[in-house]
């Protein structure tokens, strides 16, 4: 039989090779021992962490912060923890509490940084990027951190200082070379070309480089206009994306069937769920102008902008408790009728704390929760929801071109051209489906009719959400808030229209997108 000392050495072996599970085994062994030991309640939380079981993790970092309250990184991880959990307020207390004892370690002081850039306070993140490069200032890692949340806020001439720096000390960190690839519009006095292809013919062979490398000299002819070159590109890189990805077109349409399942006829008024009047859900397939219209609305005085939450589906799955997954569940109209809505509701409005509460609105735009429309008109039926809807084709294309940095089961349809379409399918007959089970619940915007008449959409969008007009929602290129999604450097410029009509660049590389398209009944003329 093992002495605890021998499990300690097998704990400490099993966590550095990073054997979460058997990291959390020995440590939960331990502990039988020893009750009061610091380290195994750390090892356990971090195991439990790392393993996306959230419950223990909190249980067990809390227990070793408390006992431990000046060891940093005990709290940085608990801090981390909180805000998987989607508990913003704590975690950002947690973090900050934490900030000054970690001044002198550049990983938790880049790890904090993670963690405020998440929970949307990109001036500390800022702050504690900056530091770590003070401690290490070759570290690659820490440059293009830091270089993201300068992007977050707006600084693109400092990003790419950044990532140019990043790049001097490690010119393998490919997705540096795709980050500034993005930042701005390349030209032929002025690109990366030369330098992205002749990494490219030396480390094709290696996964990330034959994936990032092709994805930005993708972009990068895309704007020299090099479209048949671009293209290949394009396609080389997001086949080697899917690789080892383990998705199959029906795992979604058993999620979309579900949901036709769940609400399959016209939902009254519902009285049970929380009254808030705060929420307004901005949703759409990614890339058709979800975070324009966020901008445009947060830059009224009333409203503040709070990103891509995954609070809302974190508040359901905890109303959902022990029951088989919601989409894998036999009997889900039934078990749907039996929720707690008005908990569903105040929980998911109370996790958006401290970010909100401070005007009199706020706007979740996570672009999914087109799937959680039904479920958000019984727990908020105060809440207003606006989709965006872009031509199916420019629509696709989008997707296709961008590689998502989210790494959410959500975008796994995004690495084929024909899983899109057969995705932006199911998405447009759900939208007839929730228009037809929740009439006047939900508004369409086309981007192309915003695009043309910004004010007469805009309007009409603040009609929608009872907010009285203001004119610096038509100077939203001004609004200083920070940007974390794909689109932050495209929303700090005035509404363009070369958006429009994009994928004709592209048409006979599409040709059989738009007959998938086509063939299903949607106009791609």
């Amino acid at each position: 039989m093992s002495t605890p000392d021998d499990i300690r050495t097998q704990l400490t072996d099993a966590y550095n090779r990073r054997d979460w599970a058997r990291t959390y085994r020995l440590a939960e062994q331990l502990l039988s021992f020893h009750p009061d030991m610091i380290e195994a309640y750390y090892a356990a939380g971090v195991a439990a962490l790392e393993m996306r079981q959230i419950a223990p993790a909190l249980a067990h970092l809390e227990r070793a912060a408390k006992m431990e309250p000046t060891r940093a990184g005990f709290g940085a991880q608990f801090a981390r923890a909180l805000h998987t959990a989607k508990l913003e307020e704590q975690a950002l207390a947690e973090a900050d509490r934490v900030r000054p004892l970690a001044d002198n370690d550049s990983s938790l002081l880049d790890m904090l940084g993670g963690i405020y850039a998440e929970a949307g306070a990109a001036d500390k993140a800022l702050g504690a990027y900056q530091r770590a490069i003070e401690l290490v200032p070759g570290h690659p890692g820490y440059r293009y951190n830091l270089a993201n949340a300068l992007i977050a806020l707006g600084h693109s001439e400092q990003a790419e200082h950044e990532i140019e720096a990043c790049l001097t000390a490690e010119p393998r960190f490919w997705r540096a070379h795709l980050a500034l690839s993005n930042l701005r519009k390349q030209t032929q006095e002025d690109n990366h070309v030369e330098r992205m292809e002749g990494a490219l013919a030396e480390h094709r062979h290696e996964p990330m480089a034959n994936i990032c490398l092709n994805m930005a000299l993708a972009k990068e002819h895309e704007d020299l206009g090099h479209y048949a070159q671009s293209f290949a590109h394009l396609v080389e890189g997001k086949t080697a994306a899917r690789q080892g990805l383990n998705y199959e077109r029906q795992q979604d349409q058993v999620v979309f069937s579900a949901l036709e399942k769940a609400f399959p006829r016209p939902l009254g008024a519902n009285k049970k769920g929380d009254p808030s009047r705060e929420p307004i859900f901005v949703f759409g397939m990614p890339r058709t102008g979800t975070t324009l219209v966020e901008r445009i609305l947060s830059s009224h005085p009333d409203v503040t902008m709070t990103g891509e939450l995954l609070n809302f589906g974190m508040a359901l799955r905890r109303g959902w408790g022990q029951r088989p997954s919601i989409w894998q569940d036999p009997d889900i109209a039934q078990h749907v009728a039996e929720l707690d809505w008005s908990q569903i509701g105040s929980q998911y409005v109370q996790s958006t704390r401290p970010r909100t509460g401070q005007t009199a609105r706020f706007v979740d735009k996570f672009p999914f929760n087109f799937l959680h429309a039904g479920f958000i008109a019984q727990a908020l039926p105060n809440a207003r929801m606006i989709c965006l809807r872009r031509h199916p084709m420019d629509a696709c294309l989008g997707n296709y071109r961008q590689l998502f940095a989210e790494k959410l089961p959500y975008y796994n349809y995004s690495f084929d051209l024909l899983d899109i379409g057969h995705y932006y399918i199911q998405f447009d007959r759900l939208m007839a489906h929730w228009q037809t089970v929740l009439p006047d619940r939900i508004l369409q915007v086309q981007y192309e009719s915003l695009v043309d008449d910004a004010e007469s959409v805009t309007r009409r969008i603040l009609q929608f959400c009872d907010l009285p007009w203001n004119d610096a929602c038509l100077r939203f290129q001004d609004n200083p808030s920070p940007v974390t999604t794909a689109s932050a450097l495209q929303v700090r410029q005035p509404i363009y229209r070369s958006a429009v009509g994009h994928w004709k660049h592209f048409e006979s590389e599409l040709k059989a997108l738009q007959r998938l398209l086509a063939d299903a009944g949607i106009r791609v003329d």
